[in-house]
């Protein structure tokens, strides 16, 4: 019978006769991927082509290291099981969504922090960019495993907006302050001699 539901891959996994960065090699690609473990070696992935054909190379490389691995697919078939599993996997992915939110602010204070004291400079500009930057990545690798459209991410999304916005506004008032360090003569000043430009023949 089909439910209609979306399949999932069950996939467990031992590496115990294997090296250990095969070991690692394993805990992180598959938290990477967002697997749930149902329990120790053995874990649940949404039966989706880009996910599936990225655990067989992992399980082959396994095999290849001497571990031992398998892959099935599996269909929930009950709705209510369904249901909380997919509120599990949700659960996991607002953990790492909140992560975010409760860091955000930190780059914010900083934007302010420097504004308040008139540091709005090219250099801060570069810093937060890159503080930025490393939040838009932290937040595009949770939401590449966010299967099933966590509540939490709405709220992580918004909290990056904000910091985007603000360094926008930051970066304003750098240009303003770095025009304003050389402002343009008026058109009736007259330079000194030492500063006037002479056409050479």
């Amino acid at each position: 019978m089909t439910t209609g539901r979306e399949r999932f891959l069950l996939v467990s996994v031992s590496t115990a006769d294997a090296p250990t960065a095969t070991r690692v090699r394993v805990w992180r690609k598959l938290r990477s991927l967002g697997a749930h473990y149902v329990q120790q070696s053995v874990c649940l992935l949404p039966d989706r082509d880009p996910v599936r054909r990225q655990v067989q190379r992992l399980l082959a490389s396994v095999r290849g290291d001497g571990g031992t691995a398998r892959q099935l697919t599996v269909e929930i078939v009950d709705a209510a099981e369904y249901s909380e599993l997919v509120g599990q996997f949700n659960a996991e992915r607002d953990i790492e969504y909140g992560e975010v939110v409760e860091r955000a602010p930190g780059l914010l204070a900083e934007l302010e922090m420097e504004t308040a004291r008139g540091n709005a400079t090219y250099a801060e500009v570069e810093e937060s960019e890159a503080d930025l930057e490393r939040f838009e990545k932290w937040l595009a690798k949770i939401a590449s495993r966010d299967y099933f459209d966590a509540p939490g991410g709405a709220a992580a999304r918004d909290a990056v907006d904000r910091c985007r916005t603000a360094l926008a506004a930051f970066e304003d008032a750098a240009i303003a302050a770095q025009a304003g360090e050389h402002p343009a003569p008026a058109p009736d000043t007259v330079l000194p001699a030492s500063a006037r430009l002479h056409a050479v023949d």
